[in-house]
């Protein structure tokens, strides 16, 4: 498969995942139409942003402005369902998908810039938390990402599988599917079973 297709895919299903979570988010504390589409658009662009300045590249959205339509679908879904009740399983099963895909998308790009193994691994984590953190921050919620649920673990073990299938000439599509299922698994397991990692004075 085109490697800059596949990013293309993958870009754009992240993108449209974690702009759905934060404008529903965002809902959920009672922003206005502008702040929730503020909101969806930091968590779905953010981290594709940050991954891509750090390469000395332009963000993803400035080369493919057709990522908004993501986030313009999240936010009329979002404004149509017009429901206030907390976040549930399915929005955190949304932002699971999100971070799987973005975790490889994150890898990927950084592996067709030539990037080293691990500054690629790192890239794919920064890629896939990057935006939900920004988007707990400003919506005045603690972040998930530094507390709970091995978010950061589940992105990196995903970005870590990608990239050492990338070294070891794995088939591009497997080496996909098994760096998202990595992530799942890894996210759905601390959900389940109330993983988290160890904290400084707990008991």
């Amino acid at each position: 498969m085109d490697l800059d297709l596949l990013v293309n895919i993958l870009d754009l299903t992240g993108t449209f995942a974690f702009a759905l979570v934060g404008a529903r988010i965002a809902s959920d504390k009672g922003l206005d139409y502008g702040g929730i589409a503020f909101i969806a658009a930091t968590a779905s662009l953010a981290g594709g942003t940050l991954r891509n300045l750090l390469l000395g590249e332009r963000p993803p959205w400035v080369l493919h402005g057709w990522l908004f339509v993501g986030v313009l679908l999240a936010v009329v879904i979002t404004l149509g369902v017009k429901r206030n009740k907390p976040v549930g399983r399915f929005v955190l099963t949304l932002d699971t998908i999100g971070l799987a895909v973005c975790s490889v998308s994150g890898a990927q790009f950084a592996l067709t810039q030539n990037a080293p193994f691990a500054a690629a691994v790192i890239l794919g984590l920064i890629g896939a938390v990057t935006g939900g953190l920004l988007r707990d921050v400003l919506c005045q919620v603690e972040p998930v990402l530094l507390h709970r649920e091995t978010i950061g673990t589940s992105c990196l073990a995903g970005s870590l599988v990608y990239v050492s299938c990338h070294y070891f000439s794995v088939n591009e599509v497997l080496s996909v599917v098994l760096a998202s299922v990595c992530v799942i698994l890894v996210r759905e397991l601390s959900i389940k079973y109330d993983w988290h990692l160890p904290k400084v004075g707990a008991k």
